[in-house]
């Protein structure tokens, strides 16, 4: 089953990426990004239609651009990361050694590490 949406216009078997809608109200033909479900009232329509599409006289068209999507952290934002890793706090290394190599603290209930305890079965 394909799934994919095709342009609105007949015999152009191209694949939708933008969806016309009509107000007639205000007398506008609004052209924007794919809808998420194909409506009875709006057509789809394929990349070359939609940069040819023209409206009646006295319409307007409202051209929507679609939501640029990023492509992955930038190097500011690794930056911005790293820096924050490293001003936050270390914890204290606990004086006195009770503890164990390793930071592992054992208890009557079970093996405790950082936060969390993991309980064991007697």
């Amino acid at each position: 089953m394909n799934t994919a949406r095709r342009c609105s216009r007949t015999a152009c078997g191209r694949a939708a990426v933008n969806t016309l809608t009509y107000n007639y109200g205000d007398q506008t033909a609004v052209l924007g990004p794919l809808a998420t479900y194909a409506e009875p009232h709006a057509y789809d329509l394929c990349s070359q239609h939609s940069e040819r599409l023209s409206a009646p006289r006295g319409w307007e068209v409202l051209r929507l651009a679609p939501e640029k999507v990023a492509a992955g952290p930038t190097t500011d934002d690794l930056l911005a990361l790293a820096d924050a890793v490293r001003a936050t706090p270390r914890p204290a290394a606990p004086s006195g050694g009770g503890a164990p190599v390793g930071g592992h603290d054992d208890t009557s209930r079970g093996v405790r590490r950082g936060h969390l305890r993991m309980l064991t079965s007697d």
